[in-house]
């Protein structure tokens, strides 16, 4: 995505930011490896990761709006609550994926790399999201501010100011 982003619309992201939503797919890489299934750990860091690159994203795009239009005033308690309520909502639609591809498993007898683990797998899975969106929630604001600016400002529309 990065690399995307630089090529196609020339928006160059600070190497934090690269290394940032680089590592959510490395980890989710290793974690097929066989990670997932060896380090207890390892399915709550790469929801948390995952989480806080959906909600940075969520985050820049509606920031970019907001700067956008000078009839769009956002609150910041309204972008934390945005923040929060889109992980989760991305999250229910990626639990209700596996969930998904569970039963086509179960009825073809294809076994799948998702594999479902249970009602509580899948709220811990929604604890390490809200973890994730909350972190970005909190601190997004400060550190994401200027990749809004940069985002809108490579991304004007006719008609913006």
């Amino acid at each position: 995505m990065p690399a995307l982003l630089d090529k196609r619309y020339n928006l160059v992201l600070n190497p934090f930011l690269s290394l940032w939503i680089t590592s959510a797919v490395f980890f989710h890489a290793l974690g097929s490896f066989g990670l997932y299934g060896a380090v207890w750990w390892w399915d709550h860091l790469t929801h948390a990761l995952s989480a806080s690159v959906v909600a940075g994203i969520g985050y820049t795009v509606v920031r970019s709006i907001d700067l956008h239009s000078e009839t769009i005033n956002l609150p910041n308690k309204f972008m934390f609550v945005f923040i929060l309520l889109t992980v989760i909502g991305f999250g229910v639609v990626w639990e209700l994926f596996e969930f998904g591809l569970d039963i086509i498993a179960y009825i073809t007898g294809i076994s799948m790399p998702l594999a479902r683990h249970g009602l509580d797998d899948k709220m811990k899975d929604m604890m390490y999201n809200t973890l994730g969106a909350t972190i970005v929630a909190l601190f997004g604001q400060a550190y994401l501010t200027n990749v809004s600016e940069d985002f809108r400002s490579k991304f004007k529309v006719r008609g913006s100011h």
